[in-house]
């Protein structure tokens, strides 16, 4: 009678043990796999136990230290009352059905059922067992702070020491979130290449994205009136940098506006046209500022349009607001703009007629390309830096699975470029 209430006990016992063991290891799957932006934005909808859920993973490892030792103490508890009860019962043999009976049990009933479930239902079972979770960290943290002590110490033997390592880089996880944003719909794509221009902006410099000085239209400030006012009127832009004495001395900037309301303000008569007078200072930026700085130092200055210099302070192009917040939403044209990349042109074959001054990331951008741009910003930068040569006319390279034909070039500048996408990787370097 005394071993039938001995094993009614212990059967109890066990049973209460597993559903610890169980509740341990949910809570630290629901815990790790919840997500982290649903509690936030939860915890700001004024949700509390969202907010405790947070609280609760700023500390990761008390957490996870407090469930593991209460999940190893109801396990070993658990066996140890199994095997005790089966000894009694079937002997020295008894040892060994506890080991497989238990171990079926805590696989099946207190670690894949529990943390199945809790992977599918993070955010509500988080939140559910977030008061007790809270209570168990209290009451096990003399323990847990004493072995996260001797853990430390003992990776510092060995060379380790975890307090330098970070958990993680918010912009990672977010570059890493931006990747499982997919779909075949064009507006899917072209808002995922948005998202990832907005993280990229604090890593791209002006440099790789201004427009270059052999292709700004500036004019001479001290030619004819006539002639200056005739030039501005074949200009499809608005501000126009001013030059003297020789193209790369910008002594000014001239706002189409101020020129027309100077015309007016004189009647019309050219001669009384001061241009220095209405010119406005040129603003020179460095070309290592990156597009996030600058972009906040146009929104200080109320500018759209600046100069950029190198590190001698010689002019190398402009940069505008209106290439910043391209590099964000993809090319605004408007009446003046042919649609799509300037100075690319697909053939019926599948291939590209591109520029050489075509940047490597508005190919990326526009035609979904992978090419690197680390060292370069122009698909002629590329093929120089790739071939560590200066081409002539006619050779092919291919690079990063694509193919490179040489199609013009004026003195050392590669001008003209037919690219081939390749579906085979694993061609010769130069053809």
């Amino acid at each position: 009678m005394e071993s039938d209430i001995q094993f009614v006990i212990s059967f109890f016992g066990i049973l209460i043990l597993m559903v610890l063991s169980a509740f341990f290891s949910g809570s630290e799957t629901a815990l790790t796999a919840a997500s982290r932006v649903r509690l936030l934005s939860r915890e700001k909808e004024g949700n509390k136990r969202a907010a405790m859920v947070n609280r609760i993973r700023e500390h990761k490892d008390r957490m996870i230290g407090a469930l593991l030792l209460g999940n190893n103490l109801v396990n070993i508890m658990a066996s140890a009352l199994a095997t005790s009860v089966l000894i009694k019962a079937f002997g020295e043999a008894g040892v060994i059905y506890a080991t497989f009976i238990m171990t079926l049990l805590v696989l099946i009933f207190a670690e894949v059922l529990p943390k199945t479930y809790a992977f599918h239902h993070a955010e509500t079972l988080s939140m559910r067992i977030a008061p007790v979770v809270r209570m168990v960290i209290v009451i096990f943290a003399p323990v847990t702070e004493t072995v996260t002590w001797i853990v430390r110490r003992v990776l510092k033997l060995f060379g380790i020491d975890i307090s330098k390592v970070m958990a993680g880089s918010h912009l990672e996880l977010l570059r890493g979130a931006i990747e499982m944003h997919e779909g075949p719909e064009q507006e899917t794509q072209d808002q995922r290449a948005m998202l990832r221009s907005i993280l990229d902006l604090a890593d791209v410099e002006i440099a790789e994205i201004m427009v270059h000085r052999k292709s700004v239209m500036s004019i001479e400030m001290d030619q004819p009136i006539p002639q200056l006012v005739e030039e501005v009127l074949n200009s499809p832009y608005t501000r126009l940098p001013l030059w003297k004495d020789n193209p790369d001395n910008i002594v000014g900037v001239l706002h189409v506006k101020q020129l027309l309301c100077e015309l007016r303000d004189v009647g019309g008569d050219f001669e009384k046209v001061n241009v220095r007078r209405i010119s406005m200072e040129p603003w020179f930026v460095p070309e290592t500022t990156n597009l996030y700085d600058q972009l906040q130092a146009f929104r200080q200055r109320r500018e759209h349009f600046a100069l950029v210099v190198d590190e001698y302070g010689a002019f190398m192009g402009i940069v505008t607001l209106e290439d910043i917040l391209e590099e964000i939403v993809g090319e605004i044209d408007d009446e003046h703009d042919t649609p799509g990349v300037q100075g690319v042109r697909r053939l019926a074959n599948g291939s590209y007629i591109i520029d050489g001054t075509v940047t490597i990331r508005d190919l990326n951008r526009e035609l979904d390309w992978g090419l690197p741009d680390e060292d370069y910003a122009t698909l002629a930068g590329l093929i120089l830096y790739e071939s560590q040569m200066v081409p002539q006319a006619g050779q092919a390279f291919v690079f990063h699975g694509y193919r490179f034909d040489v199609v013009r070039r004026q003195r050392n500048q590669i001008t003209l470029i037919r690219v081939t996408p390749l579906e085979d990787d694993g061609a010769a370097e130069e053809v």
